[in-house]
């Protein structure tokens, strides 16, 4: 080969090698993210938030309408001291057949010792057990059915008590809070709105700790673990890219069809494996943007 067919070669090769990208994978940046929904009904009092927001771990977020849950639970705290108002005194109900019966024991002995002298005949002593017997019975019965009263009512005062606990767990959660610390991305009511439970009120994120969703081929996955670092290129559009190290935080145990929005290095792969990288990130990143692998 002369000098001149040569340098033709050269020049082809690095011209191939130009045109060979410098990654391994592509991938958008993404975060997990928490919708924040109300827990209970009523009208939104206020909600001093804004997308765009950072906010902290338990900062009010909304505070929602109370007050028929307020009167709801008075209302539960007179039924409930008037449920305990109505149990019987067992004692003060039962006194009088106990007086009964002190005394039918005293006849009773009475009419054994006048049997015992012959004064008395076996019937009038006979006579005097059976009552006796028949006042212990009433008093069994009576005691039996104030003390079933005295439970029953003693079980509708504790589940007034239940039921005032719900209403006050409703209360404190009509004050909305953030799960986490973060930034609110989307706002989806305003003051004077309608809340009920399971409504979103407003979509949260930390965005210090994002990922890049990235798709890598089965032959690259053989250079892929859990916990592998890599290199993550940011791209800013025009020449401005900023380098991140990443690490490897989850692969898809299923191949799916390459996304229409990403590139992979084999362009004849119909398949590829979903991959997680975490990205510590430092203010720039922002979520749905473009990024570059690079093993």
């Amino acid at each position: 080969m002369n000098r001149h067919h040569y340098i033709i070669a050269m020049a082809i090769m690095m011209t191939a090698c130009g045109k060979a990208p410098e990654f391994d994978a592509t991938g958008i940046f993404e975060a997990t993210t928490v919708t924040v929904s109300a827990e209970t009904s009523g009208k939104i009092l206020s909600m001093d938030i804004s997308e765009g927001d950072s906010i902290t771990s338990r900062q009010t977020i909304a505070v929602i309408d109370t007050a028929m849950l307020v009167l709801q639970h008075r209302q539960l705290e007179s039924q409930k001291l008037a449920v305990e108002k109505s149990s019987p005194d067992i004692m003060a109900q039962v006194s009088s057949l106990r007086a009964q019966i002190g005394h039918q024991k005293q006849e009773c002995d009475r009419f054994g010792r006048l049997l015992a002298d012959g004064a008395a005949t076996r019937k009038q002593y006979a006579d005097a057990q059976a009552q006796l017997k028949v006042l212990q019975g009433q008093l069994n019965a009576l005691m039996s059915s104030l003390s079933n009263s005295r439970n029953s009512i003693a079980d509708n005062a504790v589940a007034l008590h239940y039921q005032k606990e719900q209403l006050l767990e409703q209360i404190a959660r009509s004050t909305v809070t953030s799960p986490l610390t973060g930034t609110v991305l989307t706002k989806y009511a305003e003051p004077g709105e309608f809340a009920v439970p399971g409504k979103p009120l407003c979509k949260i994120a930390d965005l210090s700790q994002i990922y890049l969703r990235s798709y890598f081929t089965a032959s690259q996955l053989a250079d892929l673990n859990i916990g592998r670092k890599v290199t993550v290129i940011a791209d800013f559009g025009g020449d401005r890219q900023y380098e991140y190290p990443g690490t490897v935080t989850w692969i898809s145990q299923e191949s799916e069809f390459t996304p229409k929005s990403i590139q992979t290095n084999d362009s004849r792969a119909n398949l590829v494996y979903a991959v997680k990288i975490a990205v510590r990130n430092d203010g720039r990143l922002k979520l749905g943007q473009y990024g570059e692998v690079r093993l």
